[in-house]
């Protein structure tokens, strides 16, 4: 009863997360039939519904919802110490999920996973970049990876960047035939490419500092991206002004295609840092990510 329980339990978790039958049967390695037919089994055994079948998608009934909540962090500790009993060994193994934003993830995160991966080659990571404040928790990630200003305080964040900077750029084009700004002000008297931020839904307000005084310019123009490279592309298109992180463009820059303006007005400020739950047992592979892609002159907050 318990081990039949306890498998089938272990069913309705990866049904759950997958909202598919056809994709947890994949994950689990069973046949469509046998994962219905487990989960049938669970619901006459507790006389309860516990998933709710569309044609189209599957879902948990509020007794099922109840279910996963109480027992998926159970579960999961289970399968996280069988992990971390399997990795005793000479080198770590395993997956780890993280999210991160798009510039996150080309600027600081890929080249320590470059060297991580190719040092670890037993550990498999998939990284989740979608440039949204995602709850790693509920996601079932590992980490995140987001500017420590945005990390939650109940989180363990260590430093894995240096700082940098927003830098405001056009193309020689356009400069030539618009003029350069030469305020934060003067930019909404220029067609700006506008930012749509992943929460909530607005527009990124352009900011910056000089001498310790603040401010942010609300820009008007043309076009509007919730990705970075397009906004890149505008500005060398000499569509209009862009602010993006200056290294992103520091190439561009380098061969004259687009230069900075209102430099002494885009003031640095910390890095990215990589956090996860502070209540998260390590697997060993874990460890060793955060091992490696840590500023070592960093601590932990």
């Amino acid at each position: 009863m318990l081990k039949d329980n306890f498998n089938d339990l272990i069913s309705l978790m990866v049904i759950a997360r997958e909202k598919s039958f056809t994709k947890a049967a994949a994950k689990l390695g069973v046949s469509q039939s046998a994962l219905s037919h487990a989960i049938r089994g669970l619901e006459e055994r507790l006389e309860l519904r516990l998933l709710t079948r569309t044609t189209r998608s599957v879902a948990p009934t509020e007794a099922g919802e109840h279910l996963i909540k109480t027992i998926g962090p159970r579960l999961e500790e289970i399968e996280n110490e069988l992990i971390a009993l399997r990795e005793l060994r000479d080198r770590p193994a395993g997956n780890i999920r993280i999210s991160a934003g798009e510039h996150a993830l080309r600027s600081t995160l890929w080249p320590a996973m470059e060297t991580f991966t190719k040092a670890f080659p037993e550990v498999n990571i998939e990284v989740v970049s979608d440039n949204v404040l995602t709850d790693i928790v509920s996601g079932r990630f590992d980490a995140g990876v987001r500017l420590g200003e945005q990390v939650a305080k109940d989180m363990i964040a260590v430093r894995i960047g240096p700082d940098w900077r927003m830098v405001v750029v056009g193309s020689p084009d356009y400069f030539a035939r618009y003029g350069r700004p030469e305020t934060p002000q003067d930019l909404q008297q220029h067609n700006c490419v506008n930012m749509r931020l992943p929460t909530m839904g607005g527009l990124y307000a352009w900011e910056f500092q000089q001498d310790q005084r603040e401010m942010r310019v609300r820009v008007e123009g043309q076009l509007t991206f919730n990705n970075l490279q397009p906004r890149i592309d505008a500005a060398v298109a000499g569509i209009g002004l862009a602010m993006v992180p200056e290294d992103s463009v520091e190439a561009l820059v380098g061969a004259g295609r687009l230069e900075k303006v209102l430099e002494n007005w885009c003031a640095p400020f910390p890095g990215y840092y990589l956090y996860y739950p502070s209540r998260k047992q390590h697997t060993t592979a874990f460890a060793a990510f955060i091992d490696a892609v840590r500023v070592k002159s960093s601590s932990r907050r």
